[in-house]
């Protein structure tokens, strides 16, 4: 079965829902070898370019309000060393 079978039984059933995806917002296919390589890439370069992860769960939670910047410092610092440790502290 494909999304795209999904989203017809849903649409048969009346209860799909669509939403058009706002300036700036990407749908990554990553269903075979080469979507998924291709997705990896362009993660890596907007990463990269911008100096910002794409969906890190203690950044979102920070910036919605979930967690304070106490909490955020504080998840930052259980992760052992590294890249990602390093962005949540910056």
């Amino acid at each position: 079965m494909e999304i795209t079978d999904l989203n017809r039984i849903y649409l048969e059933e009346g209860s799909l829902k669509v939403k058009i995806l706002g300036r700036g917002v990407a749908w990554l296919d990553a269903r075979t070898h080469e979507s998924l390589l291709q997705a990896s890439v362009f993660v890596q370069t907007v990463e990269e370019r911008q100096g910002l992860m794409l969906s890190c769960p203690e950044e979102i939670a920070y910036r919605m309000g979930f967690i304070d910047k106490q909490q955020h410092m504080h998840l930052g610092k259980e992760i052992n060393n590294n890249q990602y440790s390093d962005y949540l502290k910056k």
